[in-house]
């Protein structure tokens, strides 16, 4: 089960503990936690069954959206991707910066940055993953968390991106074969990928502040990679 919709039963237990414990201070009814119980748990197994979690993930996103601070840290965290990716190379599809937006856009979850993860799937079908392609795509997926630790010091987002990593490495493990990947500790491969992040970020940090700028105005996709490189061309050189 979802851990949206654990927070949606555990949103509905609370408020039918309440109605128990309230309702004969304020005369409720005796049937109205009944009902809460009964529209609760349905809602959640809708939402977990029919709309795959959806619901639960646009509810509780929006109270979460709420928070300027919050929308704030997701945008730095998602320009991290976003600019990592295109400095090594992957081709970005999309964003969206929460989940409104990426329902109306088809993507799954409470969004995030679209990559073109196809070579990697070729790979993997054969059973190998180049060690620079898998660095590449360590460090994109790290690249949130980076981003969030130099702008605030510590890294509240970032949970599916560390399962994506370790999946992946889970993944290459259990294939036989596969000479021409390197199977690192899960722990090193996490922590070299979140450095090789931040080094980026930081040699690319006027490029970085103008995709933040773009992100912010909800940009095309084409505009938000012209941005980065007209931030590239105008930095100055060091001698």
């Amino acid at each position: 089960m979802g851990s949206v919709t654990l927070n949606l039963i555990s949103i509905g237990v609370f408020l039918v503990t309440a109605s128990v414990l309230l309702g004969p201070l304020i005369a409720l009814p005796a049937e109205v936690p009944a009902i809460l119980t009964a529209g609760v748990l349905g809602l959640a197994t809708l939402d977990r069954f029919g709309w795959q979690g959806r619901g639960g993930t646009l509810l509780v996103d929006w109270f979460a959206n709420r928070s300027n601070a919050y929308r704030d840290r997701i945008l730095y965290h998602e320009a991290g991707h976003f600019l990592v990716a295109h400095l090594l190379g992957i081709p970005v599809s999309g964003y969206a910066l929460d989940a409104w937006e990426a329902f109306q856009q088809g993507y799954p979850g409470s969004g995030g940055v679209q990559f073109d993860d196809r070579e990697l799937a070729d790979w993997l079908d054969r059973g190998e993953v180049p060690a620079r392609l898998l660095s590449h795509y360590t460090t994109v997926w790290m690249a949130g968390i980076a981003a969030e630790q130099l702008v605030y010091g510590n890294a509240q987002g970032g949970s599916d991106d560390r399962q994506k990593l370790l999946g992946l490495l889970g993944q290459l493990r259990g294939q036989t074969g596969g000479a021409a990947t390197a199977r690192p500790n899960p722990t090193t491969q996490m922590n070299l990928s979140i450095l090789r992040a931040k080094t980026l970020l930081q040699q690319q940090q006027p490029a970085y502040e103008a995709l933040v700028q773009k992100l912010r105005d909800r940009a095309p996709i084409e505009e938000c990679k012209g941005a980065i490189e007209q931030a590239r061309l105008e930095e100055p050189i060091s001698h």
